[in-house]
């Protein structure tokens, strides 16, 4: 499994080198239909999952901090919590339970009715007419879903901040932008786009290795899914390790 992830990571690398080049096939309209795909069409779900997050988290942190009569640290949890972690996370998992596993069942699908071995006797790659699109367009999409997931988590965070602690609008937003910096901000971005090749890597490739049996759409979604959260998991343990490492 592996080897399987390294080896098509390779492909998709080589494939947009050649993309650079001028000497790959992609189709501009696949993309752009993708693109729309992957970004407008996504993002009420992800607004509508990062608002609760951000509830949840401003909830649980009122409760305990209530107790301690530190109800202005509430910016603090929801800010840090929100921007550096939640934001970029919930929007990659969000977006391999739905995107993900869209990319696995088209190109599992494709792969049942033999389409895809259509292309190779035409010599065109599967990699660069199928899956570097999808790559290209979750890379440049993700990071931007995450901005609009962190600004909803904020909103969902202070509203539970004002309508249950009673703190004012003016202390909140001053108290995350003292605790949150451009570092902060910055790395739950970039984490956003990291997660956005995870996604689609593993979305395609499970398409890829998809069989022949009536099932396999199925089983080939959930393994892209599966596979999706168990990396950014890992990618997100990862960065933040390297993060604290380096001091950001």
């Amino acid at each position: 499994e592996l080897w399987a992830l390294v080896d098509f990571t390779g492909a998709v690398t080589l494939s947009l080198a050649r993309l650079l080049r001028g000497g790959s096939r992609m189709r501009w309209r696949d993309f752009l239909y993708i693109l729309q795909s992957v970004s407008v069409d996504a993002l009420p779900i992800v607004l509508l999952i990062s608002f609760l997050v951000g509830l949840i988290i401003a909830f649980l942190g009122a409760v305990v901090l209530q107790r301690f009569g530190a109800e202005f640290a509430i910016a603090y949890l929801v800010g840090y919590g929100v921007l550096r972690e939640m934001g970029a996370v919930m929007t990659g998992v969000i977006m391999s339970g739905r995107t993900g596993a869209a990319f696995a069942a088209q190109i599992g699908s494709m792969k049942v009715t033999e389409e895809i071995d259509a292309l190779k006797t035409l010599g065109i790659s599967e990699i660069d007419f199928l899956v570097l699109p999808r790559v290209i367009t979750l890379v440049l999409m993700m990071p931007l879903l995450t901005v609009f997931a962190d600004a909803i988590g904020v909103l969902g965070g202070f509203l539970v901040a004002n309508g249950m602690m009673g703190v004012p609008a003016g202390q909140f937003f001053t108290n995350v932008d003292f605790v949150v910096g451009h570092k902060d901000f910055l790395l739950g971005v970039f984490k956003g786009g990291v997660f956005g090749v995870l996604v689609a890597v593993a979305g395609c490739l499970r398409g890829l290795q998809c069989g022949n049996s009536a099932d396999a759409v199925g089983v080939a979604a959930t393994r892209a899914v599966v596979l999706g959260i168990t990396l950014i998991i890992f990618a997100n343990a990862v960065i933040d390790w390297a993060a604290a490492h380096f001091d950001i």
